[in-house]
């Protein structure tokens, strides 16, 4: 497929295309607001006590923000009026809450925070629709007029007044959208394989780390030990300090929040810590963090230097593992397995808060065999499992980044695609 571009200057438009209040776009595509083009049905309130948990002859599923957000059980109602009831083909978009977010393929009864967006099928398509309402800046104009208020609420004419660039036949927006279409596939695809060798790993953690599968050469005795008696000190809490704002001339802070489920050290936004004494707090090769506090409990971090110089905060505690006894590396993958998160969840079971502090780390009980080489071994192939992840996860990152750049350029116009 061949594709056209045609991007305007600084100061001109570039023949064949013209200024309109979204940007410049072709001159043969119309610039349309929902209103000409489109209508919507408002969903149906059912008090929660008249919601079914199983369907009946006559029940149609009910779909709620809160199984959007949550993956509540699925629901079901009996009484439902035609006017609030959807197919596959149709387009829901929800207009309150977290407003903005578009469901397609549900069949059923919808309640009163989704629209039904109902359009003229003469001159739109629903896939090209369906990608538009997904670009982040038409999702960030819904969110600016849906309103700052406690609840976000779009009203209809909000809705209407939303401007659409559309190419002049419905072939074209097809064509559009099925390029888009491929790149998901693509992305989809990456997701799969992923969680495919994710469960690889998953499975030959539960084997490798109990003893039940021996790698090759490796016959010596493995035994239970708590991780306080494999430490070179006992374990230490980080500074107590505020974060401020990222500075190069200071290090990075790692908190609670820094940490990904799979124990990365991934912030939203870099924050430093400004203190005189920050060295205390610096954490080294093989320093192993733990979260002591909150929800988060349990989740751990194993230094990498990758990671730049890091200061760990207050609600973490450091333990310097013994390498001739623990490979830290043997200790970050024993964190992830079910036998650690049990341990975590009976330790943690207090009333308030939820937390575990340095002594009852002290008693973490773990299962290792006493050859040094063996951890190292095991500890490689996981580590190899990781990297092949991590690579298949970039290379998805980066197709995600294409798609929302195809999709700035694609739908409205910059690149035309001719067959």
């Amino acid at each position: 497929m061949e594709m056209k571009e045609g991007l305007p200057g600084r100061n001109k438009v570039k023949t064949g295309y013209k200024n309109t209040e979204i940007g410049v776009i072709p001159d043969d595509w119309m610039l349309k607001r929902f209103k000409e083009i489109s209508w919507v049905n408002q969903g149906l309130q059912i008090a929660i006590s008249r919601r079914l948990k199983s369907p009946t002859n006559t029940s149609k599923t009910y779909i709620t923000i809160q199984f959007l957000n949550n993956r509540k059980e699925v629901e079901y109602i009996d009484l439902y009026s035609p006017s609030v009831t959807c197919n596959k083909d149709d387009v829901l978009m929800t207009r309150t809450g977290n407003t903005g977010i578009i469901v397609t393929g549900f069949d059923g009864v919808f309640h009163n925070n989704f629209f039904k967006i109902n359009f003229d099928k003469k001159i739109l398509s629903k896939d090209f629709l369906v990608f538009y309402l997904s670009l982040p800046r038409i999702r960030r104009l819904i969110l600016d007029k849906a309103g700052t208020s406690t609840i976000p609420d779009l009203n209809h004419n909000d809705f209407y007044s939303i401007p659409i660039p559309l190419p002049p036949t419905l072939e074209e927006q097809r064509v559009i959208a099925t390029t888009l279409s491929d790149t998901d596939v693509l992305i989809s695809s990456l997701d799969k394989l992923i969680t495919k060798k994710k469960n690889i790993k998953q499975a030959a953690m539960q084997q490798l780390l109990t003893g039940k599968k021996r790698l090759p050469g490796f016959n010596g005795e493995w035994k239970e030990t708590k991780l306080g008696n494999m430490l070179f000190e006992s374990p230490r809490y980080g500074i107590n300090a505020a974060a401020v704002d990222y500075s190069d001339k200071l290090p990075l802070y790692i908190r609670i929040t820094d940490i990904t489920e799979d124990g990365k050290f991934s912030p939203g936004k870099k924050v430093s810590v400004n203190r005189i004494d920050y060295k205390n707090y610096l954490l080294e090769e093989n320093d192993f963090v733990f979260a002591r506090t909150g929800a988060s409990t349990g989740k751990t971090y194993l230094y990498n230097s990758n990671d730049g110089e890091l200061v760990y905060a207050g609600f973490l505690i450091k333990v310097k593992v013994d390498q001739k006894k623990l490979i830290a590396e043997y200790l970050k993958f024993f964190a992830q397995t079910d036998a650690y998160w049990n341990w975590v969840r009976v330790m943690s079971m207090r009333s308030g808060q939820p937390g575990i502090n340095g002594v009852e780390y002290q008693q973490l009980p773990v299962y290792l065999p006493e050859e040094v080489d063996e951890q190292k071994a095991i500890s490689q192939v996981l580590s190899d499992m990781d990297s092949e992840i991590e690579a298949l996860e970039q290379k998805r990152d980066k197709y995600k980044a294409i798609k929302q750049g195809m999709m700035q350029q694609l739908l409205t116009g910059k690149i035309r695609l001719a067959s």
